[in-house]
């Protein structure tokens, strides 16, 4: 029996739900995925916490080989605008920069050695800015971020733990978005903060239940996952345009591809979900 095809909107679009794309060969299967990143190519990238720490899908899903024996927890992923890898490297304290096929390009942070409200103790997320600048959301023994300069000096961290403005209970996603704003994902305390790039606080987005994620597509509409399970799409001001329940479980890691797609990540059932946007009735 085929099965009846999946759809959800959001701000008027709809969208095609593929709850297991990707196509892995005989013997391969998806281990505990954390986070997916999209390069400018369109090839998807998905951290996982067993097996190679990262799997490559071209984008029409075709499986392109995986890499990252040598990572110890991976969590989070995110690619730059040249295409480079920024892994989390969670319980090992480092942030690697990678090229696709897992080539180490630089690192952040001393590897196995943990250090209290300063770079890194069990880092979640990074991103970095188009000027090169990296920021780090230090969000499970810190409550923290942390900003970066191009050659890896520290600039500046700000956060401390607590419920407060600028106050942090497991930053678990961090995106500096096309306002150059450094938007979190305070996940405990069920919102995102918007700081400017040196930190000064500057608002929060409430009605999130455990925010998990965050990613900005080509327009500027910036998308958040929770816990609800459910993907809020939200305008730049922060004004809630779309919501949907795309997967079964929790959402753990969310990312915009090219061409309206976005990806989602589940750990329980282990699963790639894809959303294709789509005009015309449904069949």
């Amino acid at each position: 029996m085929k099965a009846e095809p999946i759809y959800a909107t959001m701000n008027e679009q709809r969208y095609l739900v593929d709850r297991f794309w990707g196509k892995l060969p005989d013997g391969v299967r998806l281990g505990v995925v954390s986070t997916v990143a999209v390069t400018s190519k369109g090839v998807v990238v998905v951290a996982q916490r067993d097996g190679p720490a990262v799997v490559k899908f071209a984008p029409d899903g075709t499986y392109l080989g995986a890499w990252g024996d040598d990572v110890a927890d991976p969590h989070g992923i995110n690619v730059d605008h040249i295409d480079r890898i920024i892994l989390v490297d969670r319980d090992a304290h480092e942030i690697q920069f990678r090229d696709l096929d897992g080539q180490r390009l630089g690192v952040l942070g001393h590897r196995h050695n943990p250090r209290m409200q300063a770079p890194f103790n069990h880092p979640t997320s990074a991103f970095v800015a188009r000027d090169g600048e990296c920021y780090v959301a230090d969000g499970y023994g810190n409550s923290a971020v942390h900003r970066f300069a191009v050659d890896g000096t520290l600039l500046s961290t700000w956060g401390s733990p607590g419920s407060g403005p600028g106050e942090f209970t497991t930053p678990h996603s961090v995106w500096v978005d096309r306002q150059d704003r450094v938007l979190v994902a305070d996940r405990e305390n069920n919102r995102v903060q918007i700081f400017d790039r040196s930190g000064v606080y500057l608002t929060s987005w409430g009605d999130f239940y455990h925010p998990m994620d965050i990613s900005e597509d080509a327009d500027g509409y910036i998308y958040v996952s929770d816990q609800i399970p459910r993907l809020s799409q939200l305008d730049p001001n922060g004004r809630l345009v779309g919501r949907c329940r795309p997967v079964w479980n929790i959402p753990h890691g969310i990312a915009c591809g090219p061409n309206g797609t976005i990806y989602s990540v589940e750990m329980n059932p282990r699963s790639l979900t894809k959303l294709t946007p789509i005009t015309g009735p449904s069949p």
